[in-house]
């Protein structure tokens, strides 16, 4: 993929993977569109990097994608990648009352059904480009199911498994469809959490984005750093003891929540 002569549009893009995607793409010249909910999240993005365009949006309303693609598409033709990065991990305990029936899968509508929304809308127009990609961001919890957030573990397998049918049924056409498969990172996913992670246990944003920079130069269908790749091979000789090694945070986080 030649990133210097690309236009990109990135969902999630005012913070975290996406904001780190923003900064490391201009820097390899690419022209830049970054969507989100919050007006102000997108303000101070655009003052950050006054090159790139922005346009608020929720991945999780259909109608809101719907309308972000007339608008993209009327004043970017020439797009020609996508990243469906936007994205939510919360813990949750099923067993917590407190739970309400329309709030439980909104990872679902952010991380997977708005990927697929998004990925339905605009591979219309990837596919009238000579060169196109579309990047889906899952995570390395799509290989190894977590206890302690177990709608975005359901939302990424659902979004791994997604991207390698549609790149099954994409594999004769000019769209390159790719995944970036990330470990833990250091992000602000994580602040709003009852129970703090270890900052040196997680890769850092900018090393993550360094490999997903190279891998989309790469045409890699699968880009993941070394530790994801360890991961993903364990999850298949080792695979009870890889969910059991994770499943010992559920009790310090039920624990946690239930003295909030």
């Amino acid at each position: 993929m030649d990133l210097k002569n690309s236009t990109v549009l990135i969902t999630g893009g005012t913070s975290g993977i996406g904001l780190e995607l923003v900064k490391q793409l201009i820097e390899q010249g690419s022209r830049v569109i970054v969507t989100g909910r919050k007006i102000e999240a997108l303000k101070e993005v655009k003052e950050r990097f006054p090159n790139i365009y922005t346009f608020q949006s929720d991945v999780s309303n259909p109608e809101d994608i719907r309308q972000l693609y007339q608008k993209v598409i009327h004043q970017f033709p020439e797009l020609n990648v996508l990243i469906n990065n936007a994205g939510e991990m919360r813990l949750i305990d099923m067993q917590d009352t407190s739970n309400n029936l329309e709030d439980i899968t909104r990872e679902i509508d952010i991380n997977l059904s708005g990927a697929i929304h998004m990925a339905s809308q605009f591979l219309p127009h990837l596919l009238t480009k000579q060169s196109a990609a579309l990047v889906n961001v899952s995570s390395a919890i799509a290989f190894m199911p977590y206890s302690i957030a177990p709608i975005y573990s359901a939302s990424k397998s659902g979004i791994h498994a997604f991207t390698m049918a549609l790149r099954l049924q994409l594999k004769d056409i000019s769209v390159k469809v790719m995944e970036l498969i990330p470990p833990g990172v250091n992000t602000n996913l994580q602040n709003d959490w009852v129970m703090k992670v270890n900052p040196k246990q997680m890769m850092d944003v900018d090393k993550l984005v360094n490999v997903a920079i190279n891998g989309l130069k790469k045409d890699i269908s699968e880009i993941k750093p070394p530790l994801v790749k360890v991961l993903k091979f364990l999850s298949r000789i080792v695979p009870n003891a890889l969910m059991n090694l994770g499943h010992k945070e559920f009790g310090k986080f039920k624990q946690l929540n239930n003295n909030k």
